[in-house]
């Protein structure tokens, strides 16, 4: 099983928040997830916009889980340094 941490998409059409979560790769966008680690809020103040809980992070990183692209960057934003 190929663990990923992904964004899981809710809000409305105009008003969109994320999810950090970890899931199986082979569940669809919305589907059922393993864990939730942080929220991701782009249209909030630069202060509020992402929420992570570093410890948890950190240990599905060092378990193998491999970051989207996004959620790299919102790591990286955070300080949690991922190659």
């Amino acid at each position: 099983m190929s663990v990923k941490i992904r964004l899981k998409r809710f809000g409305s059409k105009a008003r969109p928040f994320y999810r950090i979560v970890i899931m199986d790769s082979r569940q669809p966008r919305d589907g059922r997830t393993i864990e939730e680690i942080g929220l991701y809020h782009p249209i909030e103040t630069e202060d509020k916009q992402i929420l992570i809980d570093e410890a948890k992070a950190k240990d599905w990183l060092s378990k193998g889980a491999q970051p989207s692209d996004t959620v790299k960057g919102l790591l990286n934003k955070k300080g949690i340094h991922v190659k």
